[in-house]
């Protein structure tokens, strides 16, 4: 495809781009764009292969070189998204098409917000749209899906026409708080006690250690990777990301992981995986080896407020759901997808839905908001 002066491709791998070319296109703040991140994913087997995740890039390059890309995959399937189609897929099925396969321009496993056209100059993204357009178009695909938009760049699809839909998520905002002490202080009186309690009976004979950079040994990864089976095998079937996946985090952006362990007498218990952004701490993955109450919490929520604001971090992005989190400290945030739907009636079809869906998740966040633990001077 060309555009101009300018040739946009697809590739088989972001392995197929040179790392400092790749990093050029971005702000290096958000870790699971890097060249690093997505490459371990194909290197180590989590993406390809049977995964139901085919990269497939989109690449455009001028008389420069390479300016602007779309992390992006061919999908198969529905796993590992956190922007939920399956619906959609069983409507198009039913109505006798095919919604598999379809273009994914996401970070694989990783409901984290981020840029998803990688440019320096955004008067590039319409040509990348139309690019991925095209593939879909060319290739059969039924559509084209970018799910956790930086808010920033969601006027870009939607100049392109593309469907917007939003969910909730829950962030921990860093109102410049000193310690976890100050953050308490603007929690209602039974709040803060409450936080407080719980944080006693999760640390009560329980050692937690914070690690990042070299610090984290192949010991430690193998420790984590028998909590993170654990927690994949109960909430997805299978564990999305290989065990060699850890192994090159560790090798290749340790600095950029926060690595939280609990031990008991020594020995490892329980852990939570954090990635740290150039203004965001992103909690991805915890895992227990036994029952301790509270200690989910503590890992995943206490501990990571306590380093953001260790690290001056602007917030915590905690993942995906978990209205639990509420109670907590994180408040309710919108999060962004856009689509591309190439047949006009399902396209209609599915706008139709998205209108009555956005309503229904504004009074959702609305309603939430009005259920933060923050003292009502605070809110």
């Amino acid at each position: 495809m060309t555009e101009g002066a300018a040739e946009i491709r697809l590739a088989g791998s972001v392995g197929q781009v040179a790392a400092a070319d790749w990093d050029a296109l971005h702000d290096g703040t958000n870790p699971f764009v890097s060249h690093a991140f997505l490459t371990l994913l194909e290197e180590s087997g989590s993406v390809g292969g049977s995964s139901g995740w085919t990269p497939a890039p989109l690449l455009l390059s001028g008389e420069a070189g390479l300016s602007g890309a779309l992390p992006a995959y061919t999908k198969e399937h529905s796993q590992g998204e956190y922007v939920f189609d399956h619906a959609w897929a069983d409507a198009w099925h039913r109505a006798g098409g095919s919604y598999y396969p379809k273009l994914q321009i996401a970070v694989p496993f990783t409901p984290a917000t981020g840029p998803r056209i990688l440019t320096r100059d955004s008067g590039l993204a319409p040509f990348l749209l139309r690019a991925a357009e095209q593939v879909c178009a060319q290739n059969g695909l039924s559509s084209a899906h970018a799910t956790f938009i930086d808010p920033a760049q969601l006027p870009l699809f939607e100049d392109a026409g593309w469907l917007l839909r939003s969910d909730i998520q829950f962030h921990w905002q860093n109102d410049g708080y000193a310690s976890f002490d100050d953050f308490l202080a603007v929690l209602s009186s039974a709040k803060r006690k409450g936080l407080r309690k719980e944080r006693r009976a999760a640390q009560d004979g329980v050692t937690i250690r914070r690690l990042s950079g070299a610090d984290i040994k192949e010991h430690h990864w193998d420790a984590f990777w028998n909590f993170y089976q654990d927690t994949g095998a109960r909430k997805w079937g299978r564990p999305y990301l290989t065990r060699e996946a850890f192994s090159l985090i560790g090798e290749r952006m340790a600095d950029k992981v926060l690595l939280v362990m609990a031990e008991i007498d020594g020995t490892p218990v329980a852990g939570a995986l954090n990635f740290i952004g150039g203004d965001a701490l992103y909690g991805r993955y915890w895992g227990a080896l036994l029952d301790k109450p509270f200690l989910h919490f503590e890992l995943c929520y206490y501990q990571a407020i306590d380093a953001a604001i260790e690290l001056g971090l602007a917030r915590v992005e905690a993942g995906a759901q978990g209205g639990h989190k509420l109670a907590r400290g994180y408040a309710p945030v919108q999060t962004w997808s856009a689509h591309h739907i190439v047949h006009p009636g399902f396209r209609e079809a599915i706008a139709d839905f998205l209108e009555k869906e956005r309503t229904g998740v504004a009074s959702e966040q609305l309603w939430l908001g009005q259920r933060t633990p923050f003292r009502k001077d605070q809110v």
